[in-house]
């Protein structure tokens, strides 16, 4: 008996090492933005996975000097000019290519711009590049875990 507890034990201890592990892993939780003009936390973005590929929401925009967190996304066009900035999808259909995600599409809900993207986690953060034509015409944001 005792050595059927000490098994049931390990095993819970393996499976939850393991999910831990993966979690690490995996793009998916919540990641604060820096803004790159100045370097301050800017908002927090969900990421999720639904039917095998990542979309992320941006959840909230976080206060900041000179920015609005009730802003709306002015630039955007059609069925998102003037949605609010807070609950919008701003990643889309990225899909797990070896090591990283790519495929899909990133907004910056600031230009109105969409660009292709590129996800990768490295040393525990996420690293976002969107890029136009080829990845090397493009920027890479460096996300911090929040959960």
């Amino acid at each position: 008996m005792k050595y059927l507890k000490f098994l049931v034990a390990s095993a819970a201890v393996i499976v939850s090492l393991s999910t831990a592990a993966y979690a690490e892993d995996s793009p998916v939780g919540l990641w604060k933005t820096f803004d790159d003009s100045d370097g301050q936390a800017a908002s927090l973005v969900r990421i999720v996975e639904k039917e095998g590929r990542l979309e992320g929401q941006l959840i909230k925009l976080l206060p900041r000097k000179g920015h609005d967190i009730n802003a709306v996304c002015s630039k955007c066009e059609g069925s998102l000019k003037n949605q609010p900035i807070s609950g919008m999808k701003i990643v889309w259909e990225m899909q797990r290519s070896g090591d990283e995600y790519t495929g899909g599409k990133i907004l910056d809900p600031f230009s109105g711009n969409t660009y292709n993207c590129k996800i990768k986690i490295a040393d525990g953060k996420l690293n976002v590049r969107g890029f136009i034509g080829f990845s090397l015409l493009g920027r890479t944001q460096t996300w911090v875990r929040e959960e």
